[in-house]
C-alpha cells in the first residue's frame, strides 16, 4: 500500500448497477441505492475499487480515478484508480485536468485533449495508456469545501462526454461524497488539513499505522479473512489484538454473523467451560434450566477467544474437539450438539514453551495456529506511527469529552516517541485521555502521565518481591533505559498501575482493562498475593 493511501472499516453494501444510456430525470437515482451505512464493516480499499468500476461502468467509460487532496503538499493523489502501470499518480494544484477542477472548483469536459493547454501528458507517458476524452467534477464535503476529484476517461463507443455527462457524475460525486464523510478516511483528510504539518495516517478496519511490520500483517490479513481458517494472534497486551481479530472476521463470509468475544483470563477457571460451552439443566446447583454457551451463541459467526493460553488443561480438550469435530456436550449434558463457527484466538504468552512445559496441548496448538500473526509492540512501529496513534486520539478524546482538541506541544511529542510503552496502544491512548483533559490548549510535557526521564532509569528489579509494597515493586522508568524480557515489562507495568490508583486493585485492573482475577493471579507471581 503506497504512503498516503487510507482504509478503514466502512459499511457500504453495493447492488448492481445497470449502464445508463440516458440520465434519470430524478438525479439522486444515478448512483443509489448502495446502501448507506448500515452497519456491516468492510475494507473501505475493497468498497472503493468496487465503486470506481461501477461508476466507470455508469458512465460507459473506459477507466474512473478517485483522486483526494493532500492539504499538507497542496497535492492530488490517486486514491481508488483503474491504473495497473503504477500504484499511484500526484498532481500539483492547477497541474492538468483533474489539479485545475480542485483549484477552481469547477467540473471540466475535455472533448479531445489534444492541444488542450489543461491536459497533463506525463501521466499518459507514464502509464502508456491513450486518453482521448475526460471528464472531472470535484468532491465537496457537506459545508462545501472540495477535498477530492471525480474523473472518468475515454467514453466507450469512441464518442465524446456530454452536458448530460457531467450532471450525471456531478451528482454521483455529491452521492459518493455523502457516503465518504461518515468514515474514518474524510476525518483524517480533515486532520491533516488541520495539522498540514503531522504525517498522514493510514487506516485498515480501525487501526491506524503504516509502518512496515503494520503493512505486511494487513496484507497476512486479506489473504486470512476471506477463509474460514483458524488464526492465532499473539502480541503483547494492548498490542490491538481484538481490533485485528475483528478484522478477521468482518473482512470475511461471516461479516454479517456474530462476534462473540470469550476473556479466558476474566474467568475463573472453574466458569471458563460453562461459559464457551453452556450447561443443562441440572448440571450444578442452582442450574434451573438450560443455558446456551458462546459457541451456540456464535453460530455461522467467530469465537474469539482473547487470552487462549490461560485456558485450564480440560478445557482445552473439549476446544480440540470443537476444531475438529465441529460438535461439544454442554456442561452437565450428554447430547453432542453441533456447531458451525471460526475461531479466532488470541495471547501474551509463549505457547510453544507452555506446550514444552506440559501447560498446553501440543495437538490444540497446531491446530489453532493454522495462520499465525504476530503482531509488533509499539515501540518497534516507530515515531511516526506513534504521532499518527497520539494525533488521532487527541481528536476522538476532544470529542467524546465534547472538548476543543488541543494543540500537541513539541517537547511533548518529542517524550511521546522517546517513551518505550509497556503497555503499547492501549497506554498511550489511556495518555493522550488524560493530557487532553487536564491541558489548556496545548499538550505540554509535563501533561504527560508517564515516568521522569530524570530518576535512576537503570536501577535494577529487586531480587526478593517478598514483603515489598507495589511503589516498592514498579520503577519509575518503566525499563527505559535497556531492553527487557516481556515478563518484566509487564511485570513493571502492572505495578506501577497499581502503584498510580494506591493500591486499589479493582481500578488498577479496569485500567490495564484485565479481570480483577487475573490481576490477582499476577501479583501473586510476584509475591503480593495476599489484599492490602
Amino acid at each position: 500500500m503506497p504512503s498516503g493511501c487510507y482504509g478503514e472499516a466502512a459499511a457500504f453494501v453495493l447492488p448492481p448497477l445497470p449502464p445508463m444510456p440516458h440520465p434519470p430525470t430524478d438525479v439522486t437515482q444515478v448512483l443509489l441505492p448502495f446502501g448507506g451505512l448500515v452497519g456491516r464493516e468492510v475494507d473501505l480499499d475493497a468498497f472503493l475499487q468496487t465503486l470506481m468500476d461501477r461508476i466507470a461502468t455508469t458512465m460507459q467509460a473506459d477507466r474512473g480515478t478517485l483522486w483526494l487532496l493532500d492539504p499538507a503538499r497542496r497535492e492530488l493523489f490517486s486514491r481508488a484508480a483503474h491504473l495497473p502501470e503504477v500504484s499511484q499518480i500526484r498532481v500539483k494544484l492547477g497541474q492538468g485536468v483533474a489539479g485545475t477542477v480542485a483549484e477552481a472548483g469547477q467540473a471540466i469536459n475535455v472533448p479531445d485533449p489534444r492541444g488542450e493547454r489543461r491536459f497533463f501528458a506525463d501521466i499518459d507517458r507514464m502509464t502508456g495508456y491513450r486518453t482521448t476524452s475526460l471528464l472531472a467534477v470535484p468532491l465537496r464535503d457537506v459545508d462545501g469545501a472540495l477535498y477530492g476529484v471525480l474523473q472518468v476517461l475515454n467514453r466507450r463507443g469512441g464518442d465524446t462526454f456530454t452536458a448530460d455527462d457531467t450532471e450525471r457524475l456531478t451528482a454521483i460525486a455529491s452521492q459518493v461524497s455523502t457516503a465518504l464523510q461518515s468514515t474514518s478516511l474524510y476525518q483524517e483528510l480533515q486532520r491533516a488539513k488541520d495539522q498540514p504539518q503531522a504525517p498522514v495516517g493510514y487506516f485498515f478496519n480501525r487501526i491506524i499505522g503504516e509502518s512496515p511490520q503494520l503493512q505486511s500483517i494487513y496484507r497476512l490479513v486479506r489473504k486470512a479473512a476471506p477463509t474460514d481458517a483458524t488464526v492465532l494472534l499473539r502480541g503483547e497486551s494492548g498490542s490491538g489484538k481484538e481490533l485485528f481479530a475483528r478484522a478477521v472476521h468482518v473482512n470475511g463470509p461471516r461479516r454479517d454473523q456474530p462476534f462473540i468475544k470469550v476473556d479466558c483470563a476474566a474467568l475463573p477457571a472453574t466458569l471458563i467451560e460453562n461459559e464457551l460451552f453452556g450447561h443443562e439443566r441440572g448440571a450444578f446447583t442452582g442450574a434451573d434450566h438450560r443455558v446456551p454457551g458462546k459457541f451456540e451463541a456464535a453460530n455461522g459467526g467467530t469465537v474469539f477467544i482473547d487470552e487462549i493460553g490461560e485456558l485450564p488443561l480440560p478445557v482445552q480438550g473439549k476446544l480440540l474437539r470443537v476444531l475438529q469435530d465441529r460438535e461439544f456436550e454442554r456442561v452437565g449434558g450428554t447430547q453432542a450438539v453441533k456447531v458451525d463457527v471460526r475461531i479466532v484466538a488470541a495471547t501474551h504468552r509463549d505457547l510453544a514453551r507452555m506446550v514444552a512445559e506440559g501447560r498446553f496441548r501440543e495437538d490444540l496448538y497446531y491446530r489453532i495456529k493454522v495462520v499465525e500473526v504476530v503482531l509488533p509492540p509499539l515501540r518497534e512501529r516507530g515515531a511516526e506511527d506513534i504521532e499518527r496513534l497520539a494525533r488521532h486520539f487527541i481528536a476522538a478524546v476532544a470529542k467524546r469529552h465534547r472538548l476543543q482538541p488541543p494543540r500537541l506541544g513539541a517537547a511533548a511529542l518529542e517524550r511521546l516517541k522517546r517513551y518505550r510503552w509497556p503497555g503499547n496502544v492501549r497506554e498511550l491512548e489511556n495518555c493522550i485521555e488524560s493530557a487532553v483533559v487536564l491541558c489548556e490548549g496545548e499538550i505540554l510535557e509535563e501533561h504527560l502521565p508517564l515516568p521522569n526521564l530524570d530518576r535512576a532509569a537503570s536501577a535494577p528489579a529487586p531480587v526478593s518481591t517478598e514483603s515489598r509494597t507495589p511503589s516498592e515493586l514498579a520503577p519509575a522508568s518503566g525499563g527505559e533505559a535497556g531492553l527487557l524480557p516481556l515478563a518484566e515489562v509487564e511485570r513493571r507495568h502492572i505495578l506501577r498501575v497499581l502503584d498510580s490508583v494506591k493500591g486499589n486493585r479493582t481500578a488498577a485492573a479496569k485500567v490495564l482493562e484485565i479481570g480483577r482475577n487475573t490481576l490477582a493471579r499476577k501479583l501473586k507471581e510476584y509475591g503480593l498475593g495476599d489484599e492490602g
